[in-house]
């Protein structure tokens, strides 16, 4: 299996929306963001040609985010898991992931979290090693039942690098 882990897209300042609305989860992307994730979601589908799935966290910001990485890969359906909250166990996500089916499965979420889960996939501990810019993502190789300290990083670009390869 192969997980492609992406951050959500430039979004809001948290100290903007404050003043719109109290809840942080209905955090939007920015019309840049937006912008920026449509250009590098073409860097991510010359990468990964095909997902099998693409879930994302029930954030607003994330959410939208996968919206842009779907279109990209055709239209790909969305699931949403809490699995992905920012504030969830990296045992929790294992335990999401084992239930699905597929050889390639997308995640858009938030840091510091992602970094923390790659980290923990990689390597075991609960630390973020590899954090991800906003718009960034990361590949790994999974065994086809994951544990936690097995996986192996394939690359983490930035957000300009895959800018750049969707060109």
């Amino acid at each position: 299996m192969q997980l492609l882990v992406i951050r959500h897209a430039i979004a809001m300042t948290r100290e903007a929306f404050a003043s719109i609305d109290a809840d942080d989860a209905r955090r939007p992307l920015t019309h840049e963001g937006r912008r920026k994730m449509a250009a590098g979601a073409k860097g991510l589908c010359d990468l990964v040609p095909s997902l099998d799935v693409l879930a994302s966290s029930p954030f607003v910001r994330a959410h939208q985010t996968a919206v842009i990485v779907a279109e990209c890969f055709g239209e790909v359906p969305i699931v949403t898991t809490s699995a992905l909250e920012p504030d969830t166990t990296p045992g929790s996500f294992l335990t999401w992931l084992h239930s699905l089916e597929g050889d390639v499965v997308a995640v858009v979420g938030h840091e510091p979290h992602l970094g923390m889960l790659v980290t923990w996939l990689l390597t075991g501990l609960e630390d973020s090693r590899l954090p991800l810019k906003k718009g960034g993502a990361c590949l790994l190789d999974l065994a086809a039942r994951p544990r936690k300290g097995e996986a192996m990083l394939r690359w983490a670009l930035t957000p300009s690098q895959l800018r750049r390869i969707g060109r």
